[in-house]
């Protein structure tokens, strides 16, 4: 993650096992049935008869560890299904009561550019119990991501440099510098990548994803989606309404949002969360950055100034010094889960009284995916800026940039010039995607099966306004609140949010619509 917008979407949900519980305040039946296994399933949708080769195919499963792994073969361009194809790598948990199998759970746990594969394998922690038992837990690395060709823009070093540059220019030369940047990373990703590079949009990982129902034997999809895993779940709503089974979408990322609204809306999320972390510091006692709230939020504002104009040592790993890019990095990746907050005072302590960022690096480096020998373990962040950018392309300007800088720093003086600069690298995006459905668009998915939605109130990297937003927009969904901390909320905030989810997948018990956990 670095200052760039949408960047902090990118950090994959967290795998927690769910805390305390709260009453439910009703259900009701929606009448969906199981997606079994058919012969129907293998049908592709009207109009897409081109593609009947890539819907008959049957994945070869082989034992890999503790599950078992397949490819699946999809086009690399959907407008020439008769072209070059590519493979994607996808990984299934099977259920462990297998007699009550009820299909196959497709789950993305968000970026763009997390890994499904990695996800699913930690089935025992991302889903209830209920739902484990019944369910297949399917994960697929997208196209571009990780195992399934992946998407590579830079050596390992440069990631560093580009990373850790400055996040928040302050004059027309930092800016400048912070441009060429992008731009070097950009056409990094053309050369180092391929034709791939233009087919990585998210309706082409959503038109993948259904290729994997029919390939599954499920006559509809059953779905959780955290994160950026919402928006491929909604798109693959509005693409597929009537193939929609159980769906559930964590911590919303709505399709119809912009670069700007996204960069203000994130930062207010972060200091919201933030202020929620200051006042559990105080709290706890001696805390490093001041003795109130507001204290703490001012601290760390300066301290982010000083290591932009001074970077602290490092003692560990192959970075000598942490920057401030690096930094608001390490601090971030604490706001997504509370149970991380202890760590990050300690950090930050170490940070202010020895002048030394070794363990706030360590914080940085979980969410770049990043070892401390300077490799990264998957590609995360390249594959972000891919797909984020063939998804909403922005302005080349770099004063449209300064300008909400100055803007969001009005709301949220913390984040707010931190991610204004986010999508500048998208403004310079060198392809287009070939799929015509980019760009901020509503989707209602009319027609749809149920769909629950579910916000976390402090969430900071999606706030919980965009999950209202998303079930506004949708035809036939239920809203479920967890008020609370932390981004995203089954199976790592508490039993009343769990119990209803696993309740809907396993008996078609759709929350009643506005329930509060």
């Amino acid at each position: 993650m670095t200052s760039r917008t949408r960047m902090l979407v990118a950090a994959t949900a967290i795998v927690t096992v769910g805390l305390s519980g709260c009453s439910l305040l009703g259900g009701g039946d929606s009448g969906a049935t199981p997606s079994t296994s058919s012969t129907a399933a293998a049908r592709p949708p009207a109009g897409s008869e081109a593609l009947a080769s890539y819907y008959g195919q049957k994945l070869d499963w082989q034992k890999c560890r503790i599950s078992e792994c397949a490819k699946l073969e999809v086009p690399l361009d959907y407008a020439k299904p008769d072209g070059d194809r590519i493979e994607i790598s996808v990984l299934r948990m099977k259920a462990t009561k297998p007699r009550d199998r009820i299909g196959s759970l497709v789950v993305n746990p968000g970026g763009p550019g997390g890994s499904g594969v990695d996800y699913a394998q930690a089935a025992d922690f991302i889903v209830g119990k209920p739902v484990r038992q019944r369910f297949d837990v399917v994960g697929f690395d997208p196209r571009g991501v990780q195992r399934s060709q992946p998407i590579d823009c830079l050596p390992d070093t440069q990631m560093d440099a580009f990373l850790g540059q400055d996040p928040t220019p302050d004059d027309a030369a930092e800016a400048a510098a912070f441009a060429a940047s992008g731009k070097e990373f950009a056409q990094g990703c053309v050369q180092r990548t391929g034709a791939l590079i233009s087919h990585v949009s998210t309706v082409d990982a959503a038109k993948d994803m259904d290729i994997l129902r029919s390939a599954l034997g499920d006559e509809k999809l059953n779905y959780l989606g955290k994160s950026y895993g919402t928006f491929l779940g909604a798109t693959y709503a509005g693409l597929f309404p009537k193939l929609v089974g159980r769906f559930v979408l964590d911590g919303v990322l709505p399709p119809d949002i912009s670069a700007a609204e996204v960069a203000k809306g994130q930062a207010e999320g972060f200091e919201r969360a933030t202020r929620a972390y200051a006042a559990n510091c105080v709290d706890e006692g001696d805390c490093p950055l001041g003795g109130s709230v507001d204290e703490v939020m001012s601290g760390m504002r300066a301290l982010l100034t000083r290591l932009d104009q001074q970077p602290v040592p490092m003692q560990d790993g192959t970075l000598k010094q942490l920057t401030e890019g690096w930094a608001a990095t390490g601090i971030a990746q604490a706001m997504y889960d509370q149970g991380s907050w202890g760590t990050l005072t300690d950090a930050l302590a170490q940070v202010v009284r020895k002048d030394d960022g070794t363990e706030l690096m360590k914080l940085a480096d979980q969410y770049a995916q990043r070892n401390q020998n300077g490799v990264y373990a998957g590609n995360l962040l390249e594959a972000f800026y891919a797909i984020s950018c063939l998804d909403n392309p922005d302005s080349p300007d770099p004063a449209v940039y300064a300008q909400r800088a100055a803007d969001n720093a009005k709301v949220a003086p913390t984040w707010g010039p931190f991610l204004a600069w986010g999508s500048l690298v998208c403004g310079q995006w060198p392809v287009k995607s070939t799929e015509g459905q980019t760009g901020p668009h509503k989707i209602s998915a009319e027609g749809s099966g149920p769909i629950v939605v579910v916000g976390t109130t402090r969430d900071p990297a999606t706030p919980y306004e965009w999950s209202v937003r998303l079930r506004d927009q949708l035809s036939n969904a239920a809203l479920l609140t967890f008020d609370g901390d932390g981004h995203t909320a089954y199976t790592r905030s508490n039993s009343c949010v769990d119990d209803a989810i696993n309740d809907y997948y396993t008996d078609g018990k759709v929350p009643k619509d506005g329930t509060r956990c």
